[in-house]
């Protein structure tokens, strides 16, 4: 071997025989081992947080929402209306329902009230679950909801997007099929807009469309949303009116529901009985009540 490739190969030799010894990690520090990409995850659910501030704080500050009731909040897009129900746009059930939204903005989406009678022409009521969101375990109507921002419940012609919206909630929240009442038999009978707070935080400003229909059904209440219900006759309805004015049994009445009993339900009753629904069919006035 020459001194020239002694020298040549020196620097290889010495590189390949280097070593740390542990002692010298004081020395340099080396970044920790990536997590491995599977361990992060983000569902569609929780991505859509990311669209803007609001719902991420929101989503943090109400985890101890009822399951159900959360997805809903979250996943329902309300149909907006002005006061003329003129569709003008839509956001999630969370938003229209939070009562700064509300005072701030004016929120206001379509809703529904349904009233169901036998053929008894008994009223089927129901008491709203404790998991509910909004006015939970008052007495109301046989169903309360809103039609949803998609296509089969956004059809105007003869409210049929509002009918299709309550077939489908009345099987949700009452095990009621869809059989047992067709969208033809319901009859809107009127509009009224109003507006209630809930708990401070909570409530509703909604247009709101009323709907009737007399049928026998089979009803299997759905606990998430429905606490207990009853068949009245218009003597029962009284009394539960009674109670709920004097504080008894802690009995509380929606407030949507108390503006229908005040202010049309009883002549309506009447036609009910009499089976002339569509001589009360006002669809063309909205009563801000």
């Amino acid at each position: 071997m020459t001194a020239s490739s002694s020298l040549f190969n020196l620097p290889l030799i010495r590189f390949r025989s280097l070593s740390l010894p542990s002692s010298s990690s004081r020395f340099l520090r080396l970044p920790p081992p990536l997590s491995p990409l599977r361990s992060v995850t983000i569902s569609p659910r929780k991505f859509r947080a990311f669209s803007g501030t609001t719902t991420m704080t929101t989503d943090a500050k109400d985890a101890g929402m009822d399951a159900v009731q959360r997805r809903l909040m979250f996943e329902d897009e309300c149909i907006l209306v002005d006061e003329t129900d003129r569709v003008v746009g839509h956001d999630s059930k969370y938003n229209c329902h939070l009562m700064e939204n509300i005072e701030a903005k004016n929120l206001l989406h379509r809703a529904f009230s349904v009233f169901l009678f036998n053929s008894n022409y008994e009223l089927l009521l129901q008491q709203r679950s404790k998991a509910k969101v909004t006015f939970p375990l008052v007495w109301t109507n046989t169903c309360c909801s809103h039609p949803l921002y998609r296509e089969s419940e956004l059809i105007e012609e003869n409210a049929l997007g509002v009918r299709n919206a309550a077939q489908r909630k009345l099987l949700d929240e009452l095990g009621i099929v869809a059989e047992d009442v067709p969208v033809d038999e319901f009859t809107p009978l009127g509009r009224m807009l109003y507006k209630a707070p809930s708990d401070g935080k909570w409530g509703e400003h909604e247009l709101d469309y009323l709907l009737f229909i007399v049928r026998d059904v089979k009803v299997e209440p759905n606990p998430d949303e429905v606490a207990e219900i009853k068949y009245v006759s218009r003597e029962g309805l009284k009394e539960l009116v009674r109670k709920a004015d004097a504080g008894e049994e802690g009995l509380k009445l929606s407030p949507w529901f108390r503006l229908v009993v005040d202010n049309f339900l009883m002549k309506w009753w009447d036609h009910v009985e009499k089976g002339t629904l569509g001589e009360a069919v006002d669809m063309k006035t909205i009563h801000k009540l």
